[in-house]
């Protein structure tokens, strides 16, 4: 998916075009999840539409909660969704860095003739 190292240094514009595309499996990796949580929110936690949509989407960008669970089946599920939101938060991340991180540490390792 990216240069080796000794492969030149990609160009500005397929550079901004590997960035697009990461955006957008970042936006792949969100709307699952959003839709998923919101969901729940709504069946298990009793919100409105929403609210659910509100809670799921605090939640998956780390924020936190905006609404208590009341019952015992809305509070199991946003444990779950919590934890695997955090998991899914440090994912979109890596997707969106890595193009950079990897562009950064390409830099360094050319050799000075290049």
């Amino acid at each position: 998916m990216f240069e080796q190292k000794d492969e030149p240094l990609l160009g500005n514009q397929a550079f901004l075009v590997r960035l697009f595309k990461s955006f957008v499996v970042t936006l792949l990796i969100v709307s699952a999840p959003l839709m998923f949580g919101s969901a729940g929110y709504h069946v298990y936690g009793d919100l409105p539409w929403i609210d659910a949509i509100l809670n799921a989407a605090m939640i998956l960008t780390g924020m936190g909660p905006v609404n208590p669970m009341k019952t015992d089946s809305g509070k199991l599920f946003a444990t779950f969704y919590a934890i695997y939101s955090g998991i899914a938060f440090l994912s979109m991340i890596a997707v969106i860095l890595a193009p950079l991180l990897h562009r950064l540490l390409h830099h360094f390792h050319l050799d000075e003739d290049d």
